[in-house]
């Protein structure tokens, strides 16, 4: 109750203040949120402005910057194998994927070992939209493609799923140092405003991996169609077992742990799951 009086106290005093400042000169102001306390009556010519507390609530910024430099996107594409199908529908692929990449540059082409089961993630290059449609296009029209590998493949799928990414702007496509190994796909759910508000905090985490040789980034993307807000960290490790023993260490590395600790200021979730390259992948 005393605080209460106290701050009715305060309006009054400053609602008689507003009153005796009409016939002054109009001073404009900004007005910075981070300036109120509480609440606070604003005095100017025509009226007293309330300001309620919900301004010092954190605000989602939308970044308006370019978030990337060029038109090169990549599709990333899951499918979902019918399970007594897994091992027919991967032959079918390994023998008649040359179809395929004659049209379009395959990144790399994965099975799914845990995180999920009887899937395959793939990615493609495309320089542009334009160019996707034309591709697209093509195939639809190749009779090889759709008599040998659509019209059998298709019905060992249960379903398919599609994203369209970038590279962050600070990342590019970089093979691993030797073939074979194990590839992790990390994906992490941000809160908005893209490359331009969490990329610093974000590029720092990837780097204090790759820096101190915990791990190798294939590349790291963010989403533009699909679920938005998303970013995706492909890594390389040589072994499930390796990537084990490096998660453990890494975790007791106080660079890795700052750095990991600030980009989580800008996540809501996160997941993963660790895939081995298709023999004709290739990154493999």
């Amino acid at each position: 109750m005393i605080q209460i009086r106290r701050i009715l106290g305060k309006a009054s005093r400053h609602a008689e203040h507003c009153l005796s400042v009409k016939s002054r000169p109009t001073v404009q102001k900004k007005i910075h949120s981070q300036d109120f306390d509480s609440s606070i009556f604003i005095p100017n010519v025509s009226s007293c402005l309330f300001f309620d507390m919900s301004l010092q609530r954190p605000r989602a910024w939308i970044s308006t910057g370019p978030q990337q430099q060029h038109g090169t996107f990549y599709e990333f594409r899951t499918y979902y194998i019918q399970p007594h199908l897994n091992a027919a529908f991967l032959k079918l692929t390994n023998e008649k994927i040359h179809l395929r990449t004659a049209h379009s540059e395959l990144i790399g082409y994965w099975s799914v070992e845990y995180g999920g089961l009887n899937q395959v993630f793939h990615i493609w290059k495309y320089d542009s939209y334009a160019q996707r449609a034309s591709v697209r296009a093509a195939l639809a029209q190749d009779p090889n493609w759709i008599e040998q590998y659509i019209s059998k493949a298709m019905p060992m799928l249960s379903s398919q799923d599609n994203e369209v990414t970038y590279l962050v702007p600070w990342s590019k496509i970089q093979k691993p140092p030797k073939d074979g190994g194990v590839f992790e796909l990390a994906t992490f759910q941000m809160k908005p405003g893209g490359p331009a508000v969490w990329g610093r905090a974000f590029q720092a985490a990837v780097g204090t991996h790759t820096g101190s040789g915990y791990a190798h980034a294939v590349g790291v993307f963010h989403s533009e169609f699909g679920q938005l807000n998303q970013v995706f960290v492909l890594w390389w490790f040589e072994s499930a077992d390796q990537r084990a023993a490096i998660r453990h260490t890494s975790h007791e590395d106080a660079r890795v742990v700052a750095a990991v600790r600030e980009s989580a200021a800008y996540l809501v979730s996160h997941k993963n799951k660790l895939m081995l390259p298709c023999a004709f992948s290739p990154i493999k």
